[in-house]
């Protein structure tokens, strides 16, 4: 049997990928010339002589910075001595593969990951700067920045750089950083301390943490009298690391510490900003209203507004000077975050919402405040000014941004759900020896360690994974699996934290706790797709790279293209408002051109959509590992899929035995037995539990297991070894054959009776010479014929590749309705047969749950793991599917192609308004219908575009399972 397991989750799902990182060394000091020297090591393709190796070094050695090159054409690898202050890695590395050749960067195992909470960003253009601002850092090797999170992930050499460091470059390009997490957060406890007075209590407390086994790191927050603990679970656990504080202490001042559970920044932030901009709308609109009244409302009512034209002193009426009085807050006060906003963008040579914004408002100001000036000194001068458009236009945008915010809140709200699932606090129980409950108490989750009795009474929530020990119930499952009906469990089974125990009580031992818990590891993984950026993302940076000086161009030649006519008399006089001369209706043009074509709905289109779609995915038990697989999903054409614990249930049963030789039944099982309990595949597992059983009943004691040696696993065709002094074989037909065993006209007969009724056959081999034979069958996934049938509907072909033999694999096959099978395929074959329809253009997913599958997994175009498979599988995978049900692999493909079909239709909403506004605001209705955009209108049309597109995105919220589960 393969080494494939059905295992159960041991590893955090979401493991920080370094594929884009690199292998750096800590630079160490050339003392000759006083620099710092630093190492990479690159894999290169397409060396075949020794010459290839002399032309990679001829080359690199060229480079100003690079000290030393050593290329080895037999492993492939190139390592690279470099000054990090003459030359960066990127160089390097383009050069290397100008001489021909493909490199890949080693992935290193000692970079450091932060995550940081990123304050300021508007638009696309923010979160660029912010990317780029990390990646010319030196010691930073990837960066990637949400905008709709609002939150950076950067890969670092905490050898070159900390994260102060880091948190420094952001603030220099104009924006605000907080540390969010460094390193693995799950296995951390926060602790409030007591009794600590002075600076020997700190340096006590943390001698005695620092030698406790288990303990990765300790940080004290001297202030506030906190320690943050870094901690292995497998080793120690909260309590105990409580208890050794505790311990630390003397007579005269014990130490006490109790729990410490850190606020939700993010959602408090959220809040913040909810509340700052809901403020700043308020006082804005305080001012706004009566500058409205004043300018808009009264002078259309007389005599109510003739006072308003009152003159103070020769043109200058009361009306100017109280719209002057009231604007002026409004711009330099409460508009004050856009002038912020714009220098920290000109600072670092990009422009962004701000940018436009402070443009359009400032260019409508000052421009009364120059009418203002002309009507106090000149008896003659006429002039309108219009203090209304700048306020008015400040005062929508707030409103849009306010708006925008509260809706972009929503879309983490299936994450937060799934945060809010675990209970806050457990019963942990003490058993005697005899498993009779001794002791029970309340504690908090987030003190349960590994091992821990956890009492789970009816209608309460399971805190944490583990296997039942005592007791029967139902769990329903359905908020973390998306299955409706409880699922039955007893004495063995695993439960999972965040599920509701419905009618029994019963007694759980915690396996995984902290970071290793189903519900933690599901967070992390949706965490991670929210802020990945999928590739039809490109398409909107590209555009912004390039928007905002294009619409600041477009609105001086709207300005001028209506300013110099109208000064020539190229255009009839009445066209221009009695209250307006050609410059107002030309400035007035130009300000609505440069506020309605702003960007911000284009940088929201894709994260938003891929925010809430991963989301829903995760609520209905398909987790999508990033915007990637999204946007691959929809493309698929063929699926391949594996055939055990895939199409079929995975748990294969022995159906019938029989005996070749003259070795009696009991030694046969014994051999058999020994060898394949060594084995994790799911045929193994049944064949042991048959063969005990058989020894059972033949009288013996099925328990005691001889031990193998030399035990060796040959994928895809079974196991062999040494038991005892015989040489045990047990596998397949194609075992048999490579180790030159004989099967017989009997043996064959046996075999071809069994695979055409879609039985595996186990052949046991001893000394040579096939013994036995054992026949296993599968059974057929209940949903794998639906399944098979609608994707056929949706334009899509499944092939099934597998380890077993053709007649076995073409009679499951044919019971499901897939038409091409590949048999008898070793891992390494089901990758290479993944490669070859990928060569003939197609889009091709991979299905699997065993280790034997990662490699197919890996080189699909979109790998999808079944949930109850093993951790590589997972790991390997694009998409998870949590329940092990086929029918999410519809979910998947359907829920990419909405997600995509939502995608376009936001970039619709986002361009959309800037195509047709940006003409209307320009004027080109205006000769023909007399429709003009006002600015202030401009302003509220930018801030309905981003509204929009975030509410377009919020109603992936409704999406409906195309195949609903079926129970049987």
């Amino acid at each position: 049997m393969e080494a494939n397991g059905v295992a159960e989750l041991k590893e955090p799902l979401l493991e920080c990928s370094d594929s884009d990182s690199v292998a750096i060394t800590i630079p160490d000091l050339d003392h000759k010339k006083n620099e710092k020297i630093s190492s990479i090591m690159f894999r290169v393709g397409g060396m075949e002589c020794a010459s290839c190796a002399v032309s990679i070094e001829s080359a690199l050695g060229k480079l100003n910075g690079v000290r030393s090159v050593m290329v080895s054409p037999l492993q492939g690898q190139a390592v690279i001595k470099y000054v990090p202050e003459l030359i960066n890695v990127k160089t390097i590395k383009e050069a290397l593969e100008d001489t021909g050749f493909t490199a890949e960067e080693f992935p290193e195992q000692d970079i450091a990951v932060c995550r940081l909470r990123i304050k300021g960003m508007a638009c696309t253009s923010c979160s660029e700067s912010v990317e780029r601002a990390l990646q010319m850092i030196n010691g930073v090797k990837k960066a990637v920045v949400g905008l709709t999170l609002e939150e950076a992930k950067v890969h670092f050499d905490s050898s070159v750089i900390d994260t102060d460091h880091i948190i420094e470059a952001i603030e220099d390009a104009g924006f605000g950083a907080t540390l969010i997490s460094s390193g693995n957060e799950g296995n951390k406890v926060h602790l409030k301390l007591e009794g600590v007075n002075n600076p020997e209590d700190i340096t006590t407390i943390k001698t005695s943490l620092e030698s406790t086994p288990g303990v990765v790191d300790v940080s004290f927050d001297m202030t506030e009298h906190k320690v943050t603990i870094s901690y292995d679970p497998d080793v120690t656990g909260p309590r105990s690391l409580i208890k050794c504080i505790e311990e630390a202490g003397h007579d005269p001042s014990p130490f006490s510490a109790s729990l410490y559970v850190p606020p939700r920044q993010r959602k408090e932030e959220q809040l913040h900003e909810i509340r700052v901009f809901r403020n700043q709308f308020f006082v804005s609109c305080l001012f706004t209203v009566p500058i409205f009244m004043f300018s808009m409302v009264l002078p259309m009512l007389p005599p109510y507004g003739d006072w308003l034209d009152y003159k103070i002193h020769n043109m200058l009426s009361i009306g100017m000077i109280l719209s002057w009085i009231l604007c002026t807050p409004v711009q330099f006060v409460v508009g004050r975050r856009f002038y912020v906003g714009s220098y920290h963008a000109l600072r670092r040579k990009s422009a962004n919402m701000d940018v436009l914004v402070a443009l359009g408002s400032n260019a409508a100001y000052f421009y009364s405040v120059y009418v203002v000036i002309k009507s106090l000194t000149s008896e003659t001068f006429e002039g309108q000014e219009f203090f209304e458009t700048s306020a008015m236009l400040i005062s929508f945008i707030l409103l849009g941004k306010y708006l925008e915010v509260v809706a972009k809140g929503k879309t983490s709200d299936a994450l937060e759900k799934l945060t809010d699932l675990a209970p806050d606090s457990a019963h942990l129980v003490t058993l005697d020896g005899d498993g009779n409950v001794t002791s029970e108490m309340e504690i908090n989750t987030q003190l349960i360690q590994k091992n821990d009795i956890i009492k789970i009474v009816p209608g309460a929530k399971v805190p944490v994974d583990g296997i039942v020990i005592d007791g029967q119930s139902h769990v329903n499952e359905s908020m973390i699996t998306g299955e409706a009906i409880p699922i039955a469990k007893k004495l063995g089974d695993k439960v999972i934290g965040g599920t509701m125990n419905e009618n029994g009580c019963l007694l759980v031992k915690a396996t995984h706790v902290g970071s290793e818990t189903a519900l933690s590891q599901i967070v992390q993984l949706v965490e991670a797709a929210q802020l990945a950026r999928a590739p039809v993302q490109k398409l909107a940076d590209q555009i912004s790279r390039i928007f905002v000086p294009t619409v600041v161009i477009v609105a001086i030649i709207t300005w001028l293209g209506w300013f110099i006519p109208g000064k020539l008399g190229i255009f009839p006089k009445h066209w221009i408002p009695k209250d307006m001369d050609e410059f107002e209706l030309a400035l007035q043009f130009g300000i609505s051109v440069l506020v309605v074509a702003c960007p911000c709905a284009l940088g929201l289109a894709t994260p938003t959509a891929v925010m809430v779609a991963s989301g829903k995915g995760a609520s209905q038990g398909v987790l999508i590992k990033g915007g990637n697989a999204l946007e691959k999903a929809h493309k698929i054409k063929i699926i391949v899929f594996d055939k055990t614990g895939t199409l079929t249930i995975g748990k294969p049963e022995v159906v019938s035995d029989v005996l070749f030789s003259n070795f009696p039944m009991e030694e046969v099982c014994d051999m058999a037995t020994a060898a394949e309990a060594n084995s994790e595949h799911p045929i193994a597992k049944a064949v042991v539990v048959h063969a005990k059983r058989l020894r059972e009943k033949f009288g013996s004691n099925g328990e005691s297991i001889a031990d193998v040696k030399e035990f060796e696993v040959h994928p895809g065709a079974g196991v062999g070894g040494k038991v005892g002094h015989r040489t045990v074989l047990v596998g397949n037909r194609r075992l048999m054959r490579s180790f030159n065993v004989p099967v017989g006209e009997k043996v064959e007969k046996y075999i071809s009776e069994n695979e055409h009724l879609a039985r595996t056959c186990v052949l046991v081999a001893i000394d040579g010479e096939v013994a036995g034979a054992f026949a296993v069958t599968d059974p057929v996934k209940p949903e794998a014929k639906r399944v098979i049938t609608f994707l056929r509907s949706m334009g899509i072909s499944s092939i099934m590749v597998t380890g077993d033999n053709l007649a076995t694999g073409s009679a499951v096959a044919k019971e499901i309705g897939i038409e091409t099978v590949f048999a008898e395929t070793d891992p390494v074959g089901k990758a290479d047969k993944i490669k070859e329809l990928q060569l003939k253009g197609l889009t091709v997913a991979m299905v699997g749950d065993g280790i034997n599958d990662s490699p197919a997994l890996a080189a699909a175009d979109v790998g999808m793991a079944i949930g109850a498979g093993t951790d590589v599988a997972i790991e390997a995978a694009d998409i998870v599917l949590i329940k092990s049900n086929l029918e999410d692999v519809v979910t998947a493909i359907d829920l990419s192609k909405k997600t995509m079909s939502r995608i376009r239709l936001n970039y619709v909403w986002a361009l959309g308004y800037n195509i047709l506004g940006m003409p209307i605001a320009a004027g080109i209705l205006y000769p023909f219908t007399g429709i003009r955009l006002p600015p202030w209108l401009a302003g509220a049309c930018m801030a309905a575009s981003s509204l929009s597109v975030v509410c377009s995105s919020l109603l992936l919220q409704s999406y409906k399972k195309p195949l609903e589960v079926q129970h049987y």
